[in-house]
C-alpha cells in the first residue's frame, strides 16, 4: 500500500497538472481542454476514487481562483479520472492500445456530462475555446444544445488522446513500484497494490 506522503505527492502532482494544463490551454487560447491530465494519471496509478477527487477538486481550485464556470464542470473531471482509475484497475496503463480506448471512452461521456451543464447553467457559451465552433453551428441552424454537444465531440476526443497518451508516458518513467494500478493485472501478483 502507498504510505500516506505517497498519497500526498501524487495528488498534489495531479492537481498541478491539471491546474498548469488549464493555465496553458486559456494562454494559448485552444479548443482543447488539457485540465484532466492529472485526474488521469491519478486515476491510473491510485485507482478511481482517488482519481474522481483530483478531478473534482482541481475543477473546485481553479473555479474560486480563476473563474466560477469551472466549479460545475467538476463533475466531468471527476469520471474521467473515475474512468481512467477503473480502466487502469481492469487493463493497467502499460500498453499502448489502454491509453486509446480509455481516451475514446472518456471523450464521449465527457461531452454527454458537459454539454447539459454548458447549455442549462450558461446558455452554451462558457468563455473558453469552443464557444467560437458552438456559435458556427447555430448560425447553421441548430440548435443550442445540439451545437454545444457536437462543438466538444471533436474537442473532447482529441485533448483526451493527447491527455491519455502523456499519462502513458509518465507512468513508463516511473519505477514499477510506483505505478500502483497501472500495472497490468497479470503482473500485481505479490504487489501491495
Amino acid at each position: 500500500m502507498y504510505s500516506k506522503r505517497r498519497y500526498f505527492i501524487f495528488i498534489t502532482i495531479g492537481l498541478a497538472l491539471n491546474i498548469a494544463g488549464h493555465f496553458l490551454n486559456t494562454l494559448m487560447k485552444s479548443p482543447l481542454f488539457l485540465d484532466s491530465i492529472g485526474a488521469i494519471l491519478s486515476g491510473a496509478v491510485l485507482g478511481p476514487w482517488i482519481g474522481a477527487g483530483v478531478g473534482f477538486l482541481s475543477n473546485v481550485i481553479l473555479g474560486v481562483w480563476t473563474n466560477h464556470v469551472m466549479i460545475p464542470f467538476g463533475i466531468v473531471n471527476a469520471a474521467i479520472g473515475m474512468i481512467a482509475g477503473f480502466i487502469a484497475m481492469k487493463r493497467g496503463f502499460e500498453d499502448a492500445v489502454t491509453p486509446l480506448m480509455a481516451a475514446l471512452l472518456i471523450g464521449v461521456v465527457s461531452p454527454v456530462m458537459a454539454t447539459p451543464i454548458a447549455v442549462y447553467l450558461f446558455g452554451g457559451f462558457t468563455g473558453g475555446g469552443l464557444d467560437r465552433f458552438v456559435a458556427s453551428l447555430m448560425q447553421s441552424g441548430q440548435t443550442i444544445l445540439t451545437s454545444a454537444f457536437l462543438a466538444r465531440i471533436p474537442a473532447n476526443i482529441a485533448d483526451k488522446l493527447i491527455s491519455c497518451y502523456l499519462v502513458f508516458l509518465i507512468i513508463r518513467f516511473l519505477p514499477i513500484n510506483q505505478r500502483g494500478v497501472a500495472v497490468h493485472p497479470s503482473n500485481r501478483k505479490g504487489r501491495p497494490f
